[in-house]
């Protein structure tokens, strides 16, 4: 048996105990701590909670209404922190790190435009989805709008994986694995594209500095 069919088999054994002690409890639980950054792997979670809904183990609306609350949960969390502790320490050392009032300002802007749309599809690329509440926080992001995309998110998110788990039954832990090995390869071509687009924007910010 190699490393991965053994993470595999850990994965599953967790998830059978812990929901088989808590029930849909366990599932919110573990999906509050998992979107609020503990290393939870959310997506065989889910994947696996539908491959039990397919078994009838357990009741499509219950599975749904704790993996909506308990990633709802987590992220609001992660907002609150962010806007109220996050908020406050960069106002104390903000300037020591290079965060000033007018780059909280555009991070700000940013969220109200395309940053909406980062809260929707950042659950689905690991890492994102941890820091993504937070940095809405930190910027004064209003809490109507966030909710709004952020929770709409968290409804797709559920949804698509509970449905790979009920759809695809016979080979729930196989799927799992390859979603889990695309998603880290998802999140590497973001965050190099990301990089490039910053560097991009700076350069072009540096070159109309000096044309002027």
């Amino acid at each position: 048996m190699g490393y991965s069919d053994l993470t595999r088999a850990f994965s599953v054994f967790h998830f059978q105990q812990w929901i088989s002690a808590h029930g849909y409890l366990g599932i919110f639980c573990l999906l509050m701590l998992g979107i609020f950054g503990l290393p939870i792997p959310d997506e065989p979670l889910l994947i696996f909670s539908g491959y039990l809904i397919s078994r009838g183990k357990l009741h499509p609306a219950g599975v749904f209404l704790a993996s909506f609350s308990g990633s709802a949960v987590g992220i609001s969390v992660s907002y609150l922190l962010g806007r109220l502790l996050g908020l406050r320490v960069v106002g104390h050392y903000g300037n020591f790190v290079g965060v000033s009032h007018e780059k909280l300002e555009r991070v700000h802007s940013w969220f109200r435009g395309l940053g909406h749309w980062v809260l929707v599809f950042g659950y689905y690329v690991p890492g994102v989805r941890h820091v993504t509440a937070v940095v809405a926080g930190i910027s004064a992001l209003e809490l109507a709008p966030f909710m709004l995309f952020a929770y709409f998110g968290a409804l797709l998110w559920v949804s698509t994986f509970l449905s790979i788990g009920y759809f695809f039954a016979d080979k729930w832990d196989l799927i799992s694995e390859s979603i889990q090995d695309n998603l880290v390869v998802a999140f590497c071509i973001v965050g190099v594209v990301a990089l490039l687009y910053l560097f991009a924007r700076r350069a072009m910010s540096r070159r109309r500095r000096a044309l002027n």
